[in-house]
């Protein structure tokens, strides 16, 4: 079911929450049934016999986590972790990558072997790296246990089980001890708007901007070559459609986990304003970042063993990073091209820092920001290219490697209508977050703009009902699509 849908929407979401506040907040223990509950039929509405295996998943990483808490043998701790996480990737590899592995032999054997008629369950990436956490979590402080009502509702609590964001357990599930699930009239209404904006990027500013997109990278897919216009423009719609559909997604998730009163980490920060992909990391899905950095890089050594050792810690982390988000050659030279990039600007910043450069003018910031959009735009050809001969067709246009006439199919007014003002809120604007920082949407500190604060009050309540109208006449012509982090 996806947040954008009409049945979520007009259905499942008054529903929960109708539910919810129903059962009086005393009852605690009844609150977290129903939220996982509703979890489940979230969950089951894509395909219900997964369910089964979501379950087992949760039944299995619970009993390592409390044969961790159990264990006093050191080595016998480790040997449980290590069988638990294999446990976690083995079933997260079969159902994602066997595929892959088979057409990996098929190129070494050069034999062709049969594919399996696998389905991707839905939110397995998720809800696996969720539990390693947890174990790893557990296996470092053997006194951390919870009991297995609030362990399940901290897996299954729908508004971040599909796409994340990927959350620790103490950030999540102290809130269910700490209060008695009873949201305030700021919850409901700083839930609301950030639910309703994220609705609005989705569905007013994404799935518009990917019909240009489609075009390019549909046209280079049928083997027609692609102009250097046409490439540019593509792939700057491709930016632009996962940029706001993502950040779409993440602010819905966030308002909704906030109208049940639970507050999530931020996990967007307007990354095209980065000026390095140094930065750029830290600002793009900022919960998957920092669960690969705390369990896998700092792990492998992180920047501890020297510069020649953090070189292979980063590219490892990007090429798995890479091959989390697809099973595709595309996706590992996605994640190997932003390893590069991280490599390049660690040289950077220790060439800077040994010469005692101190750049701080705005004008130097401005051209570090272009110049790593650019190279982020290089990095989403291969993420949105279907294989390599599509990438290297779009990126040969991008470089002027290929002459090509401009594709009929696009209105070209019409889509720089459209992308220039959405490069201009990209680059400009500031994000939904710290429009409400006096709000405290998230979990962390969010500093507020100096120039532009948005007021929760009847204008701006009358503004977003406008604006959910506008979405819900949508609907009757243009279905909603997946949000782009439901393929991971």
């Amino acid at each position: 079911m996806v947040f954008s849908s009409w049945p979520f929407l007009l259905i499942f979401l008054p529903i929960a929450l109708i539910g919810f506040v129903s059962i009086p907040a005393r009852y605690r223990t009844a609150r977290k049934l129903w939220l996982c509950a509703a979890s489940v039929v979230f969950y089951a509405y894509w395909k219900i016999e997964y369910v089964p295996l979501l379950f087992f998943s949760i039944g299995l990483n619970y009993t390592i986590a409390e044969l961790l808490t159990r264990s006093a043998n050191p080595r016998r701790a480790k040997t449980i972790l290590a069988f638990g996480v294999s446990a976690n990737l083995l079933l997260l590899g079969y159902f994602k990558y066997t595929n892959f592995i088979l057409e990996f032999f098929d190129m070494v054997v050069r034999r062709e072997f049969t594919r399996l008629d696998i389905l991707l369950p839905l939110a397995i990436s998720f809800f696996t790296f969720t539990q390693i956490s947890y174990l790893v979590d557990v296996y470092r402080d053997r006194n951390l246990h919870y009991g297995v009502l609030d362990y399940t509702l901290f897996v299954v609590f729908f508004p971040h089980l599909i796409a994340g964001p990927i959350v620790r357990h103490w950030e999540i599930i102290p809130q269910y001890a700490a209060r008695e699930l009873r949201p305030q009239r700021t919850d409901w209404g700083v839930g609301l708007a950030l639910f309703l904006f994220g609705l609005y990027k989705k569905r007013l500013l994404a799935d518009p901007v990917s019909a240009y997109a489609n075009a390019v990278y549909g046209a280079a897919n049928s083997g027609q070559l692609v102009s250097c216009f046409d490439a540019w423009l593509g792939t700057t719609a491709y930016a632009l459609q996962i940029y706001f559909d993502f950040s779409g997604y993440s602010d819905m998730a966030i308002g909704l986990a906030r109208m049940f009163g639970i507050r999530f980490p931020n996990n967007f920060d307007s990354p095209y304003r980065a000026a390095s992909i140094i930065e750029f990391w830290q600002r793009w899905h900022i919960t998957l970042t920092r669960f690969l950095r705390e369990y896998l890089y700092y792990p492998l050594g992180g920047n501890r063993r020297g510069p020649e050792r953090q070189a292979i810690n980063i590219l490892i982390t990007m090429l798995l990073s890479g091959l989390w988000h697809g099973a595709g050659w595309n996706f590992i030279l996605w994640g190997g091209l932003h390893g590069t990039y991280l490599l390049i600007a660690h040289e950077w910043r220790r060439f800077r820092t040994e010469r005692g450069w101190e750049w701080s003018h705005w004008s130097y910031r401005g051209i570090c920001i272009g110049v790593t959009f650019v190279a982020v735009l290089f990095a989403w050809v291969f993420f949105r290219a279907p294989n390599l001969t599509v990438a290297a067709n779009v990126l040969s246009a991008m470089v002027g490697l290929q002459s090509a006439p401009e594709l009929g199919r696009i209105n070209y007014p019409e889509a720089l209508q459209l992308i220039v003002p959405l490069l201009a809120l990209a680059f400009c604007l500031p994000n939904v977050q710290r429009l409400l920082a006096q709000y405290e949407p998230v979990l962390e500190n969010i500093s507020a703009p100096t120039f532009l604060r948005l007021r929760l009050n009847v204008v701006t309540g009358i503004a977003l009902g406008i604006g959910f109208f506008a979405v819900i006449r949508i609907h009757f012509y243009a279905p909603s699509s997946p949000f782009l982090y439901f393929n991971f």
